[in-house]
């Protein structure tokens, strides 16, 4: 009989080459949006809670002070928005950050629901939207903005959009989250934020950045520090991996592990990738770019997914069940990796280098 294994025992190497460990954890009737964190506040937030999101949220906060967060990723981003309109109270203002659709016609009747409830529905993002998607939104009553993908953030929108007194220490923040939503590399910062993000609850990142802005305190720093040992080994693992194709000039890196895309996207672009393509255990795929490669978004919409020239993201459709997840493993990301190089083949055809 083979023993259940805890998941801190899992050896290392094992563990890069499956999901983490809340991937088993089946949550799909459990509800995302939980009605006691409403009671007594006025403004609600739904944002992706990584760095941009997050950061946008606590501008919001700033200008507000008592807020109510629903974290969501894109894959839940539907969902969320179904069973956060069947627990507001009429008269709140709710803003949607750092989240775009896939389409509209999913959420529209929750959408136009939530018009019809709240004082005020704001709605600041970044990402590459189809125009007409963007004009239902405004057309059902919504305060959309969206700032141009391959300039700012989803944080520099929300700077921009609201109503506050926002010193010299918000508008450094900002420009630390940009430099890593667009994958800039200029400031290395950045990279702390990230991780924060990334390592800490939300609760917690927020009061961080509130409170230090992006330059964080020595406990922090050593938090950080400590969560990067395995951090770099998974990077190691997941660049040992790697292969390298060219397509139409273009060299690309691709590679399979759970590990932090970036780091890995930068080491291979040292070793001489144009692009690189990172396939997740989880199913997604996260692609960066560089001076030389800035079509990721389009690569990433041939996949169902989008992002921005130099850093997008896809999920291809081709996980039914537990059982195409296990081939996913097992073959390291095989289908994935045949369906990234015929997307990249389509994409460069159109822009040889």
């Amino acid at each position: 009989m083979v023993e259940h294994l805890e998941w801190d025992t899992i050896p290392l190497p094992r563990k890069s080459l499956i999901p983490g460990e809340g991937f088993f954890q089946v949550d799909r009737d459990e509800p995302v949006v939980d009605e006691e964190r409403f009671d007594g506040v006025e403004v609600v937030v739904i944002a992706d809670p990584d760095a941009d999101g997050l950061t946008s949220t606590a501008l919001v906060e700033d200008v507000h002070d008592d807020i109510a967060l629903v974290p969501t990723e894109p894959h839940r981003f539907e969902r969320t928005v179904e069973q956060l309109v069947n627990n507001i109270e009429p008269g709140m203002t709710v803003y949607i950050l750092d989240l775009s659709p896939d389409a509209f016609e999913p959420i529209e009747s929750a959408i136009t629901s939530m018009v019809d409830t709240t004082a005020e529905l704001y709605w600041f993002d970044h990402h590459e939207w189809d125009e007409s998607t963007a004009n239902a939104v405004r057309e059902v009553g919504v305060n959309l903005s969206i700032g141009a993908s391959d300039e700012v953030c989803t944080a520099d929108v929300t700077l921009d959009e609201l109503d506050g007194d926002f010193d010299d220490r918000w508008v450094d923040l900002v420009a630390v989250v940009r430099d890593h939503d667009l994958w800039l590399r200029e400031d290395p910062r950045s990279d702390d934020v990230a991780d924060l993000a990334y390592w800490s609850n939300p609760a917690e990142f927020i009061e961080t950045i509130s409170e230090h802005g992006a330059d964080f305190p020595a406990d922090v720093l050593e938090f950080l520090d400590e969560r990067r040992v395995e951090k770099q080994s998974l990077i190691d693992l997941a660049v040992s991996r790697a292969e390298f194709h060219e397509i139409e000039g273009f060299v690309i890196g691709i590679t399979y592990g759970r590990c932090s895309q970036n780091e890995v996207a930068e080491t291979l672009r040292q070793e001489g990738a144009d692009a690189a393509a990172v396939i997740k255990p989880s199913g997604g795929i996260s692609l960066r770019g560089t001076d030389t490669f800035q079509r990721c978004h389009v690569v990433a919409q041939r996949l169902g997914g989008g992002g921005h020239p130099k850093a997008a993201g896809c999920k291809p459709a081709i996980f039914d069940d537990m059982l195409d997840f296990a081939q996913h493993w097992v073959t390291q990301g095989a289908t994935s990796k045949h369906l990234i190089l015929q997307a990249f083949e389509t994409v460069t055809e159109d822009q040889p280098k």
